[in-house]
C-alpha cells in the first residue's frame, strides 16, 4: 500500500518529469511524421497505387520552443498543451495536496486525454486515493456555434476540425497505455450543457477549462465553479482565444471574482480561489 504524501519523492518527481515528456512526445519529437494531403491527379494516382488503408507521410519539423509552449498540433502526442502548461498543472496539484484543499480534479475538453492522464499520474505518485479525476468531453469534437445565444462564438470554426475529434475509447486506451485507467478516473461523455448540470461531483480542487469557445467555457463555469473549494485552482487553457477570454471576463464580473489572473505561457492563465 502506498502512503499518502504531501509532496513528491525523488522517484515521484522523476516519474512526473518523464510523464510530461512522454505525453508531449518531447522525447521522440524529432521522429514525428505528418500525413501528406493530396488532391487532384496525385490523389487519384495514390488511390490507384496504394492499399485502401494506406496513406503517405512526411517527416515533421520538430520545434522544441513550440512544443514547450503548446503552440503546435502534434500528430502523435497525447496532449497539445506543452510542457509549460503541464508544469503549471503539476504546481497546482502539488499545492492543493500540500494544503489539504478538498476536492476532485476535472478537465472540460480533453482531446487525447494528456492533461487528465497527468492528473491521474500525479495522484498515483503522491499515493492519493481520496480524489477522482473527471474527464469531461463530447468525444465528438467541438459543438457548432450557437450564435443566437452566444454571439461571441459567431463564426467559430473549431467544430469542422476532424483532428479535434477523439473517441472515448481512444482516450480510455491512452489511459490504459500508462497503466492509469482505474476507478479513480470518471468519464462524462456528451456536450457540457447536457452532462455538467447533472454531474455527480461534490467538490473540486482543480477546475481545468479547455473548451476553446465562449459557450463551452461558460457552461463549465456556470455548473462547476460553485463546487470549487476555496484554495482550489481554475486553469484556463485557451485564454488567448477571444471567445474564451470574454467568457472568463463576463463570468468573473457577474460573480464579483477579483482573484488575480496569472499568465502561464502566453496562452493559458490560472487563478486561485480565495
Amino acid at each position: 500500500m502506498i502512503d499518502m504524501q504531501k509532496k513528491l519523492s525523488e522517484g515521484g518527481a522523476l516519474y512526473a518529469d518523464l510523464l510530461k515528456k512522454t505525453l508531449t512526445n518531447w522525447i521522440h519529437g524529432h521522429e514525428e511524421w505528418s500525413q501528406v494531403e493530396l488532391s487532384g491527379r496525385r490523389a487519384r494516382l495514390a488511390k490507384w497505387l496504394l492499399p485502401s488503408d494506406a496513406f503517405l507521410v512526411k517527416p515533421s519539423l520538430f520545434d522544441a520552443n513550440k512544443r514547450e509552449l503548446g503552440q503546435d498540433w502534434p500528430e502523435v502526442a497525447h496532449t497539445m498543451i506543452g510542457l509549460k502548461r503541464l508544469n503549471n498543472l503539476q504546481f497546482c496539484i502539488e499545492q492543493v495536496v500540500a494544503d489539504d484543499i478538498p476536492g476532485d480534479f476535472i478537465e472540460t475538453g480533453v482531446w487525447r486525454g494528456g492533461s487528465v492522464i497527468f492528473m491521474r499520474g500525479m495522484l498515483k505518485a503522491l499515493g492519493a486515493t481520496d480524489r477522482s479525476v473527471w474527464v469531461a468531453d463530447s468525444f465528438e469534437g467541438l459543438p457548432k456555434p450557437n450564435a443566437d445565444k452566444y454571439p461571441a462564438d459567431t463564426g467559430d470554426t473549431h467544430h469542422v476540425y476532424d483532428f479535434l475529434r477523439v473517441s472515448l475509447e481512444s482516450v480510455q486506451q491512452n489511459f490504459a497505455a500508462y497503466g492509469l485507467l482505474d476507478d479513480q478516473v470518471r468519464f462524462l461523455k456528451g456536450w457540457f450543457k447536457d452532462t455538467l448540470p447533472m454531474a455527480p461531483i461534490e467538490r473540486l480542487a482543480i477546475l481545468r477549462l479547455d473548451g476553446d469557445m465562449y459557450e463551452s467555457t461558460m457552461d463549465a463555469l456556470n455548473n462547476l465553479y460553485s463546487k470549487l473549494s476555496v484554495g482550489g485552482y481554475v486553469i484556463v487553457d485557451d485564454y488567448c482565444i477571444p471567445n474564451c477570454e470574454k467568457a472568463i471576463t463576463d463570468f468573473r464580473k457577474q460573480h464579483g471574482i477579483m482573484d488575480e489572473i496569472i499568465p502561464i505561457d502566453g496562452t493559458g492563465v490560472f487563478w486561485r480561489r480565495c
